[in-house]
């Protein structure tokens, strides 16, 4: 894996959301944007991350960020995660994990034993020129918003 770094713009992509819409990274600039890498929908740990989420919407608001989340999921099944819930951003869909590779990271895991390729939980901060600003890649999922919050108000 070759995560990218702090200090480098923000790939391009375009990926649909949770509603079959367009989202295209070109569009960010100007505003902060948290583009957050999560394994998959409905699963604890990636639930936990996007309450945590969304109950800090109004702080990340007032910071000026925007909040995604990538995962491989389907458009399908983001929307149901949308729902059940009641999460108050936007997920986009990632199958062919094409956006994690350009961001670095899709790659080797391990779980109970076994290894496999797949999505690493990691989330990147881009500043409003659409340059990564900050990598969060160690926290975890419970305080993940928590970690981001802290970094912006310091």
């Amino acid at each position: 894996m070759n995560i990218i770094s702090e200090g480098q713009p923000v790939p391009h992509f375009t990926a649909l959301d949770q509603n079959g819409e367009t989202v295209d990274s070109s569009n960010f600039k100007g505003n902060k944007t948290l583009v957050y890498f999560y394994p998959k929908a409905m699963t604890p740990g990636c639930t936990v991350q996007a309450q945590g989420l969304r109950d800090s919407k109004a702080e990340l608001d007032a910071k000026g960020v925007k909040v995604y989340g990538i995962s491989i999921d389907p458009v399908k099944r983001l929307g149901k995660f949308i729902e059940r819930d009641e999460l108050n951003f936007d997920l986009l869909s990632d199958e062919e994990h094409s956006v994690a590779d350009k961001f670095g990271v899709w790659g080797p895991k391990k779980f109970m034993g076994r290894e496999f390729d797949g999505l690493h939980r990691i989330s990147f901060l881009i500043n409003e020129d659409g340059v990564i600003e900050k990598v969060f890649n160690k926290f975890k999922t419970k305080d993940h918003h928590q970690v981001v919050l802290d970094y912006l108000n310091a």
